[in-house]
This record gives structure tokens, C-alpha cells and sequence, in this order.
């Protein structure tokens, strides 16, 4: 099995559904996995650490040092060991301190050191998993490029029934075996995705933008981390949840995307620019509301150029690189994107339609044509963004794979 051999610390949290830990230990060692189990002090009044210590074939690890014989049980080294830490049950507690950095446990301190893949599989009573703060703790730790096992829903300890059952122990170790299963196409590379609009501000309550959503750039950013990639997902402001595997750098105005991409894109190995990212930007931005005055009269804005981000990008790229532009047309909408991948040193362009019915910024579906160095254009049905992502996607692979 793909995680035989692999050291796997399992931390356990107080929980009710810390009595799985149990059997989701039984099912690990089976597998093959080398298991070293961690527990919160809480944890302990749930389940013996006796009975994880048996199971896994380790002492079970509860604190900092015992104070009998002053050993230190060094997190750091513990962290690092591992191939993987998982969290099983993670209580709502144990979230927020993930989340906001807090360590004033051994789990804690593991995490924060933590170097390998780590899952978190939630359990709590439905109104704690449906709580802003818990669903914000959530969003936080999917931004740190965390793997949730959602909790499933059913029966819980309150008497109540819903979500936040902890997934059961066979889902857990299958997350993992995916995880640790043959190479992905991506595995080792590092790609960077923009998505989302840019707000210029014009005074502190209005701003240029458009209507992009950012579900194309965040499909994409989803395919592209199920594909092995370590992603970065630079976003302008949208309502969209965090993809599950990747890093996201929020941004707001064109400036800032810039920052943030060169940042970023010299370490990527793959770059796609899907954000729409504002052409113009207010010369001045006033400090206090416009006011727009009792008698009617004009009133015009002065704007200047942004930054073209992808240009700049171009002008870097080196040859290891591969660079993807987008292209929202209205007229010779082919003829301008190949211009564009010509001008910007593209590797391929996608020009999106505007003439499709359900092609679109807000839509959940898109119809695309890719288009080559070559200007071999290649045009596609309308389909799901999920599915437009991963033709996208194998265009990627098989440029890598020449």
C-alpha cells in the first residue's frame, strides 16, 4: 500500500470521537505505516493513552518532558520526522490555535513545526462546525495549504444530527493513500494562478473593477493542486472558499497582484494568468467621499495605465518556465489573442468568449479556444469550469512532458 513504510504522527484532541483514534491507529500500523501517536491533555480523559501506545507499538507523547526524568520530547524532531501528520479528531479547540498559532501544547508545537503534508479531520457538535469563527479557523487553515477531511453527517454526542462527525478511520487512511499514491503528473512543481478582479480605489468608498468572479482562476488553481503542484493562488477580492492544497495570496488592487506575482513568479515552474486584472487606475484617490454636490454637473476621473502585469512576467520568463495569458475579446477576439501571445512570450494563450450563452465572468460554465506558439488554435465546447480547467491543465502536462 502506498503509505507502508511512511511515519505517520497522529495527533488525537478531546473530543468524543477521540474512541476512533483507536481503530484509525489499528488501520494505519495494518497498512504499514510506522504510527506515533500524540495527545492533547484533554484527549486523555476520552481515551487511555495506554490503549494508542499498545495499538501503535510507541509510547504515547502527552507533554513537553516528563518531569519524573526530565526527557525532552523535542517537537521539532518529531515534526520533521514525520511523512505526514494527521489530526484525528481535531477539536474546534485545537482549529483555532492551529489557526491563529497559538502553542501551548506538544500538538501545537509539532504543527507549527511541521515541514509534511498535514490533514485535519474536524469533529465537533453541528452548531460549532457551522460557526463563522469555526468556518474562518477553516478557511485560515486551508490558506496554509492544509488537507481537511470534512466531517460527515449523522448522529452526534449532543443528540442532535448533522455535520461534524469525524470521518470515519477507512476515509482517513484513504485520504492518505491518494495523497502517497504514484507520482501525480505535477508532483515537484510549483505553479502560481491569479485570479479574481482588482478594486482601484477612487475614494475610500469607490473603486474601478469588473465582473469577474474568479471561479475560472480558482478551478484551475483546484486542478492544478490535484495534479501534484505545490500552487500559490494570488486573488483580487472574491467570495469564493480557498482551494483545498493551496497557498492563497490576497490582494486588492493591480499593484499589489504585481508585487505579489513577482514575488512569487521566479520560483514557479508554471504561471497562469486568469485574473482580470483592471487596465486603468485613478491618478489620485481622494481621502474623504466624493461628494456629488446639489446642482447637476460633470465630474470626470483622471486614470492612468496600471501596470501589465503579464508583459512584465513575459519579459523574465526564463526557458524552464511556462507561461499561460488569457484574453476576454469582443472584436477579432483570435486575431487579438495571438497578437497578445506573441507580444507577452507566451507559451499559450486561452481567449475566453463573450458572443456564447453561458460563457461568461460569473457563470459556472465557459467556452475557451487555446492557442499555441505556433497559433495552432485548438477551440473547445462550452463546458464547467471544472472541466475547462482540466483541459487546460493537460495542455500544461504535455508541454512539460516534451
Amino acid at each position: 500500500m502506498a503509505i507502508r513504510g511512511k511515519q505517520v504522527l497522529l495527533g488525537v484532541c478531546g473530543s468524543i470521537a477521540a474512541y476512533k483514534s483507536a481503530h484509525l491507529t489499528r488501520l494505519l500500523v495494518k497498512a504499514g505505516a510506522e504510527v506515533q501517536v500524540v495527545m492533547t491533555p484533554d484527549a486523555t480523559n476520552f481515551i487511555a493513552p495506554l490503549t494508542l501506545a499498545t495499538l501503535s507499538g510507541k509510547p504515547v507523547l502527552v507533554d513537553y518532558f516528563d518531569p519524573a526524568s526530565g526527557e525532552w520530547n523535542n517537537h521539532v524532531h518529531l515534526a520533521l520526522a514525520a511523512d505526514a501528520v494527521v489530526v484525528a479528531p481535531a477539536s474546534a479547540n485545537t482549529l483555532a490555535k492551529f489557526a491563529q498559532g497559538l502553542c501551548d501544547n506538544l500538538l501545537c508545537a509539532i504543527y507549527l513545526s511541521a515541514k509534511s503534508p498535514v490533514f485535519v479531520a474536524p469533529a465537533m457538535d453541528l452548531d460549532m462546525w457551522q460557526h463563522g469563527a469555526t468556518q474562518a479557523n477553516m478557511a485560515r487553515l486551508k490558506s496554509f495549504g492544509n488537507h481537511i477531511i470534512p466531517p460527515n453527517d449523522g448522529p452526534l454526542a449532543s443528540g442532535l444530527s448533522g455535520t461534524g462527525r469525524l470521518a470515519e478511520p477507512e476515509q482517513i487512511v484513504g485520504a492518505l493513500v491518494v495523497h502517497f499514491s504514484d507520482p501525480k503528473p505535477l508532483a515537484g512543481k510549483r505553479a502560481l494562478v491569479t485570479a479574481g478582479p482588482t478594486h482601484e480605489a477612487i475614494d475610500p468608498v469607490r473603486y474601478i473593477s469588473n465582473h469577474s468572479s474568479g471561479k475560472m482562476g480558482y478551478a484551475i488553481a483546484t486542478e492544478l493542486a490535484s495534479l501534484g503542484a505545490d500552487v500559490v493562488l494570488v486573488s483580487g477580492p472574491t467570495n469564493l472558499p480557498v482551494p483545498d492544497g493551496t497557498k492563497i495570496v490576497p490582494v486588492t488592487t493591480a499593484a499589489e497582484m504585481l508585487n505579489a506575482c513577482l514575488t512569487e513568479f521566479d520560483k514557479a515552474d508554471i504561471t497562469v494568468m486568469s485574473a482580470a486584472v483592471a487596465d486603468f487606475t485613478s491618478k489620485s484617490v481622494a481621502d474623504r467621499k466624493i461628494k456629488k454636490g446639489n446642482e447637476e454637473h460633470q465630474f470626470a476621473i483622471e486614470l492612468v495605465k496600471t501596470t501589465d502585469i503579464l508583459a512584465v512576467l513575459g519579459e523574465r520568463k526564463s526557458k524552464r518556465q511556462i507561461l499561460i495569458g488569457f484574453a476576454l475579446e469582443t472584436d477579432d477576439g483570435l486575431a487579438s489573442a495571438k497578437e497578445k501571445l506573441r507580444r507577452k512570450n507566451l507559451d499559450f494563450i486561452v481567449l475566453n468568449s463573450m458572443q456564447d450563452e453561458g460563457a461568461g465572468f460569473a457563470g459556472d460554465s465557459n467556452k475557451i479556444t487555446i492557442i499555441d506558439r505556433n497559433h495552432v488554435a485548438e477551440e473547445f465546447d462550452l463546458k464547467p469550469k471544472s472541466e475547462v480547467a482540466a483541459d487546460i491543465c493537460t495542455r500544461i502536462i504535455s508541454l512539460i512532458s516534451r
